[in-house]
């Protein structure tokens, strides 16, 4: 039997993380944490941690949807709380490089 935890914290005005995994068997199977900047009265995923191809990987996103992946070199459990840390430790530079339509040299 699966179990799914999701939340929302906000960070700022403006700004939100979004967190959801799924565990089973105490083993993570599907999990996604992002960053959304509200941009015009809609949420937009700025930098987004997932397994939605079947691996962990990290996109990052600018103001114009311009799009980076890459892969994480992790298991799903690390990837996760890797991802929830960064956001937490980074949003306010991820927000602004996002704003500015620039992407994080951290993530190339």
């Amino acid at each position: 039997m699966s179990k799914s935890v999701e939340f929302v914290v906000v960070l700022d005005d403006g700004v939100r993380k979004r967190h959801r995994h799924e565990t089973s068997s105490g083993k993570v199977i599907h999990f996604a944490v992002q960053l959304e900047i509200r941009v015009q009265q809609e949420w937009r995923v700025a930098v987004r941690y997932d397994c939605v191809h079947g691996y962990a990987h990290v996109d990052q996103y600018d103001i114009r949807g311009n799009q980076t992946k890459r892969a994480l070199n992790l298991q799903f459990e690390s990837a996760l709380t890797y991802g929830d840390w960064d956001i937490n430790e980074n949003w306010q530079k991820y927000r602004d490089a996002f704003l500015k339509g620039t992407e994080d040299e951290r993530l190339q």
